[in-house]
């Protein structure tokens, strides 16, 4: 064989070697923006009257392979185009050995038949005669075009590897008014894309190879001159870092070996040690910057609630991954139905001085709220009243068929415009309201009146709501910051008011408003979402009468929080000679389950370790695998007579350090100066100088508890990531970053051995669409 075929065939062997997929030009940046790039390159629309001609390289050294992406890439490029024979006009010319006019300009006047034509070009081979194909253009113009009275785009799809020059012809088309893009394909030779390209060259050399960005590149440089634009106002051109690769031969030194030369005399031969070179094929990255449009994604807004993570799903289609106690509501959103058994009128201000337009919006809250709230199960009877000069009830309590006819019913409610008579209101609704009947005791459900004004009334409304709260009815208030010194003095408390400072925060007191129709004056922090584990020392220095007495204050304490995943979860561990969880975060879903099992806490006695009792909450109770909820604030509450403490500063530091508050409360005559420093910077403790004492301090106790539960958490603390995975919070969730080995949304999954082996280290990007899902409940390795 000769020697120039064989080496031939060896280069072919070479780069048969490498992966075609290989991106080789990739823009540096993360994930979801390389999904709103090849979101914005499906929402752009070229429409002005221009001409455009694919030059496509099918020599060779392109290969059909390579050939038939870059008709997939003039395919996508059309499917931004206005095609019509008075707007953008579309040719094609294929080029090996020789040029050949696959058709012209004016050959097919719909985007449909140019697309078609193009899937069946038939790739030609030959060599890459890049400067002929050039300078036919240049002799012939675009065939079928407009003579250049509308702007001509030449896009010359190659690999740049031309057998002939192409500098100057190149230049004489550039200079006759021609825009040229030059777009690589398989493993191209940059420079000579560069020599292409149109100035400046950043912005009209690109890579066929991914079709998306590249589609992408070239209408965000056509839309800069006005040739094209995109369907939403808020999409931008931005500059990006990115890398092209090209795949180059390079010689290597692999060792000496002995050889052997002649000498100038005929019977001399010199034995030496000559070098020994290998060539190898090694891809060569070079810096550059490609210009992208990006558009706003649906989950900029962050429309995610409690933890939620949104996931895009194409031009303005999102869901949302939520937490379990939220899996089944739109956007994560706080589970409203009204399941309290209550009778509830709502009293909408019809005068003069809310307006019109805050009638309406009143009356649009109440639709709201009542499609939100109410369901076929929901135990609350509903009606509606306006009110100006006189009481109007058009919904009295109760007398509706169903939720959509009760909405309906709505619409009969006016707009009056007159005086704005708001005692005289409470007056008559505390009258006749609730209708004639009068159930009383246990059998009358609660009664609830919510008040919704944006205008201070006319007469006086002390007494008359003074009476109506006598008469056991429930007053809220729900109303500009303008009214909110009159909506206090209305209801009786700042708690039972609720005011808006723009139109749109109205709707998002909601979930509030819900929130108080059902719930009770109880103390603590009812409401508010919270992780809480006890820690109690059950060792010889405490005996097990103390310890029983300590019992009883968490029992008491347990008895002010509403218990239920959704808003406070308790664990409880005790210490001696052992440590022992005597239940975890997720082990009891009801208050009076937690206070059976604290009666159940066994007293272990020995000697404790206050330092390896906080380590264990912190490894094996305080975690997300074990029932913590990410983005829910985290406390420990420690109860110790301070023995067995000196060896607790660091891990209780170490649990603050992740987002975990730590409260000593520490119980004899004097206070232990190892009990001092576990207080931490805030002097979280408590001093009681007897158990029987503990009673004394769980007010105390509880407002310290209730100012952590507001206190801002951090999603990646503690982390929910497991196996050594590393949290990174993102847009307002986080996603867990894998080391090798393992996958899943909390690094949960090992990959399997059929699976891509990943690099020990490297984090797991989500596949398909697959986002992480940060707050859903995790199962323990092994269940």
């Amino acid at each position: 064989m000769p020697s120039f075929l064989l080496l031939e065939a060896i280069c072919i062997f070479l780069f048969s070697r490498v992966p075609p997929s290989l991106p080789l030009q990739e823009v540096q940046v993360s994930r979801e923006t390389i999904g709103k790039i090849a979101a914005a390159s499906k929402m752009m629309w070229c429409s002005a009257a221009v001409d455009v001609l694919f030059l496509l390289d099918g020599s060779h050294s392109v290969g059909k392979g390579s050939f038939e992406r870059s008709k997939h890439f003039a395919v996508t490029v059309c499917d931004a185009l206005d095609i019509s024979p008075e707007r953008v006009r579309v040719g094609a010319l294929q080029f090996g050995s020789t040029p050949h006019l696959e058709f012209p300009l004016d050959a097919f006047p719909t985007q449909q038949e140019v697309k078609a034509k193009i899937k069946r070009m038939v790739f030609k081979g030959g060599h890459t005669e890049t400067g002929l194909a050039l300078k036919y253009l240049l002799g012939r113009g675009f065939p079928g075009g407009r003579n250049g009275s509308v702007p001509q785009l030449l896009i010359v799809v190659t690999d740049g590897k031309s057998q002939g020059h192409v500098a100057l012809p190149a230049k004489q088309l550039k200079e006759s008014g021609v825009t040229v893009f030059a777009v690589g394909v398989r493993f191209p030779r940059w420079e000579e894309l560069h020599t292409l390209a149109s100035e400046p060259t950043e912005q009209h050399v690109l890579s066929a190879e991914q079709t998306e960005d590249a589609t992408n590149g070239l209408l965000s440089t056509l839309s800069s001159s006005g040739l094209c634009s995109t369907a939403a106002p808020d999409c931008r051109v931005e500059a990006h870092p990115c890398e092209r690769k090209t795949l180059e031969t390079v010689r290597e030194l692999a060792d000496n070996a002995l050889c052997w030369r002649g000498s100038r005399r005929a019977d001399a031969v010199l034995a030496l040690r000559c070098p020994f070179y290998s060539w190898k094929r090694v891809l060569l990255t070079h810096p550059a910057t490609c210009y992208r449009t990006t558009c706003p994604g649906p989950c900029d807004s962050q429309p995610c609630q409690n933890g939620g993570t949104c996931i895009p799903e194409g031009l303005g289609r999102y869901h949302c991954l939520c937490p379990l106690a939220f899996g089944g509501e739109a956007n994560c959103a706080p589970k409203l139905s009204l399941e309290c058994r209550i009778d509830l009128l709502f009293l909408l201000d019809s005068s003069a001085g809310t307006t019109l337009e805050g009638f309406l919006r009143a009356k649009a809250f109440v639709k709201r709220f009542l499609q939100a709230v109410l369901s076929e199960d929901s135990r609350a009877r509903v009606g509606v009243a306006g009110y100006s000069r006189e009481l109007v009830v058009v919904v009295p309590v109760g007398e509706y068929q169903d939720v959509p006819d009760l909405v309906r019913s709505l619409d009969s409610l006016v707009f009056s415009g007159g005086p704005t008579l708001t005692g005289s209101a409470l007056q008559q609704v505390a009258e006749r309201g609730f209708g004639s009947a009068t159930r009383t005791g246990q059998d009358r459900p609660r009664r609830v009146v919510v008040l919704l004004t944006e205008s201070h009334s006319q007469d006086e409304v002390a007494g008359p709501a003074r009476r109506a709260r006598a008469r056991e009815l429930l007053l809220l208030g729900v109303g500009s910051e303008a009214v909110r010194a009159e909506l206090e003095e209305v209801t009786g408390s700042p708690k039972l008011v609720l005011v808006y400072a723009e139109a749109q925060d109205l709707f998002n007191q909601i979930p509030e408003l819900r929130g108080k129709l059902c719930s009770r004056p109880l103390p603590g922090c009812q409401a508010q979402s919270l992780d809480l584990v006890f820690l109690l020392d059950a060792s010889a220095s405490v005996g097990p009468e103390n310890f029983a007495q300590m019992q009883s204050f968490v029992r008491s304490c347990a008895l002010q929080f509403d218990v239920n995943p959704d808003v406070t979860q308790v664990g409880l561990v005790v210490y001696g000679s052992q440590v022992q969880t005597a239940f975890g975060l997720e082990a009891h879903l009801t208050r009076a389950a937690v206070l059976r099992a604290v009666s159940q806490a066994p007293y272990l006695g020995g000697v404790g370790s206050a330092g390896t009792a906080l380590l264990h909450i912190h490894d094996k109770v305080m975690t997300v695998q074990r029932g913590a909820r990410p983005g829910v604030p985290k406390a420990v509450v420690m109860l110790t007579g301070g023995r067995g403490a000196e060896d607790a500063a660091v891990p209780a530091q170490k649990l603050r350090n992740n987002g975990i508050s730590v409260l000593v409360v520490g119980v004899g005559p004097v206070l232990r100066e190892a009990l001092r420093r576990l207080a931490g910077p805030r002097d979280s403790l408590i001093h009681a100088a007897a158990y029987s004492d503990l009673q004394y301090h769980r007010d105390m106790l509880i407002e310290w508890i209730c100012g952590e539960a507001k206190r801002p958490v951090n999603l990646c603390k503690p982390s929910p990531c497991m196996n050594e995975g590393t949290c990174v919070l993102r847009n307002g969730s986080y996603h867990c970053a894998c080391r090798g080995g393992w996958e899943g949304p909390h690094c949960e999954n090992r990959v399997l051995r059929g699976d891509a082996p990943k690099a020990h280290g490297s984090h797991q990007e989500p596949v398909g669409g697959q986002q992480p899902h940060p707050t859903q409940r995790l199962q323990r390795p092994g269940s």
